[in-house]
C-alpha cells in the first residue's frame, strides 16, 4: 500500500465524522417541519450521534487490537453505510435517532482504526507529518460540507444528506477493500479483558493532571458544539438566512477554527502549552461574554452570529490541539486509554451542550448567546482552577 494511497484512505476515514455532523445541519429546521416535531427533538439526531461516537471510542481502538485493524475497519465502514442508508429512508423521528446513533458508532471505528493505522505503519515523526496532512485535507469536510449541505437541502430535502453520507461510506469501504493490509503485526488477546480496561481507564481517571486539560478541551468543544447545534434553527428560523446560504454563514466560522490552530502552532514554541490553553480560553470567554452583551442590547444580526461563532471557534483552535497533547502526557504506557477518554468526554461534553440548546429555543438569540457565555466562563474558570496539576511545558 503506497503511501499516497494510505494518506487518502485515512483522510477519507477521518472525514467520516465532520460530514456526518455538518453536512445536514441545514436539513435540522425542514426535519422538523417534516415530522412535525419541536426543535429539541429533531436535534436529538445530533446529541445521539455525538453519544454514540463518544462512547464507541472506549471500545474500537481495544476490539482491533484484538482482531486486527482491517477487519475492524471494514466492519465500521459497512455499519456506517448500511445505517446512512437506514437514515435516509427513515419512516419516523425515532427511526432516524436509532439509526444515527449506529451510523457514529461505525463513523468512531473508522476514526479511531484510521489513527491507529498511522501509528502501526509509520515512526511517531513520519506519523505525526502524514496525519497533519490528512487534518490540512479533512478542513475541507465542515468547510464545505454546510455548503453542499444547504443545496442539497432545497434541491432534494433532508433524505439526500444522508444517502450522500452513505455513498461517502460506501467509496471508503471500496478503498479499504481494495487497498488495505493488515498493519497490526502483534495482535494482544487481552486487549478486550474487561479488568485489564477498566484498571487502565481508573488509572487515568484519577489524575488530576489528565483533568487539567480533559476538561479545559471538552468545554472548548462544548463551546463550539453550541453554535454547530443551535445556529440552524436561530440563522434560518429565527432571522431568515435563506437555507443554501446558511452554509456558507458556518463555513465562515470554521475558518475561525483553522485560523486558532495556526496561532496555536506559532505561540506554542513561544510561550508554551499552559500559556497558548489560558490565552485561548480567555478569547473564548471574551467571544460568549460579548455575544450576550450586545444581544442584551438590542442587536439581533445574523452578522452577530457568524461573528460570535468565528470568535469562540478561533479560540477552540488555539485550546483543542493543547487539550490533547497535554491530557496525553502523563500516560506513555496508557496512551490508549487516556485519548479514549479523552475523546470520550469531549463528545459527552458536547452532547449535554447540544441538549441544552436544543431545549432552549424561544424564537430569540438570547438562549444561544446565554449558553455560550455560561459555557465560555465555565470553560475559564476550570481552566484556572486546574492549572496547577497541568505543568507540561
Amino acid at each position: 500500500m503506497s503511501a499516497t494511497t494510505l494518506l487518502w484512505l485515512v483522510t477519507g476515514c477521518m472525514m467520516l465524522q465532520p460530514l456526518s455532523t455538518d453536512l445536514y445541519l441545514a436539513s435540522l429546521p425542514g426535519m422538523a417541519q417534516d415530522f412535525g416535531v419541536t426543535p429539541a427533538a429533531v436535534q436529538q439526531t445530533l446529541s445521539l450521534f455525538v453519544f454514540g461516537f463518544g462512547t464507541a471510542q472506549l471500545v474500537s481502538g481495544p476490539l482491533s487490537d484484538r482482531y486486527g485493524r482491517r477487519p475492524v475497519l471494514i466492519g465500521g465502514l459497512a455499519l456506517y453505510l448500511v445505517s446512512g442508508l437506514a437514515c435516509a429512508l427513515a419512516p419516523n423521528l425515532d427511526w432516524l435517532i436509532a439509526a444515527r446513533f449506529v451510523q457514529a458508532v461505525g463513523a468512531c471505528t473508522a476514526v479511531v482504526v484510521a489513527r491507529a493505522i498511522v501509528r502501526d505503519a509509520y515512526a511517531p515523526a513520519e506519523g505525526a507529518r502524514v496525519l497533519a496532512k490528512a487534518l490540512s485535507l479533512l478542513s475541507l469536510a465542515p468547510i464545505f460540507g454546510p455548503i453542499l449541505g444547504g443545496y442539497l437541502q432545497v434541491a432534494f430535502g433532508w433524505r439526500a444528506a444522508f444517502v450522500t453520507l452513505a455513498l461517502a461510506g460506501l467509496a471508503a469501504w471500496i478503498a479499504a477493500m481494495r487497498h488495505l493490509t493488515e498493519s497490526n503485526l502483534q495482535r494482544h488477546a487481552s486487549s478486550m479483558h474487561p479488568a485489564r480496561l477498566a484498571r487502565a481507564y481508573l488509572d487515568v481517571l484519577r489524575t488530576p493532571a489528565f483533568w487539567a486539560y480533559a476538561l479545559p478541551g471538552s468545554l472548548s468543544y462544548a463551546s463550539i458544539f453550541v453554535f454547530i447545534s443551535g445556529t440552524p434553527f436561530v440563522l434560518i428560523k429565527v432571522l431568515g438566512v435563506p437555507t443554501q446560504y446558511y452554509g456558507y454563514l458556518f463555513a465562515f466560522g470554521v475558518c475561525g477554527y483553522l485560523g486558532g490552530t495556526l496561532i496555536c502552532r506559532r505561540l506554542l514554541g513561544r510561550i508554551g502549552v499552559a500559556r497558548v490553553l489560558a490565552l485561548g480560553t480567555t478569547l473564548g470567554m471574551m467571544g460568549g461574554l460579548g455575544f450576550l452583551l450586545l444581544v442584551l442590547a438590542g442587536i439581533s444580526h445574523w452578522t452577530l452570529v457568524v461573528m460570535a461563532q468565528f470568535v469562540v471557534m478561533t479560540a477552540h483552535g488555539m485550546n483543542f490541539p493543547c487539550a490533547q497533547s497535554g491530557s496525553l502526557a502523563p500516560f506513555p504506557d496508557k496512551a490508549g486509554a487516556a485519548a479514549g477518554l479523552f475523546g470520550c468526554a469531549t463528545m459527552y461534553a458536547a452532547l449535554l451542550a447540544g441538549m441544552w440548546v436544543g431545549g432552549s429555543h424561544d424564537g430569540t438569540l438570547l438562549p444561544l448567546a446565554s449558553i455560550s457565555a455560561t459555557v465560555g466562563v465555565i470553560l475559564f474558570a476550570g481552566t484556572r482552577m486546574l492549572a496547577n496539576y497541568g505543568k507540561v511545558d
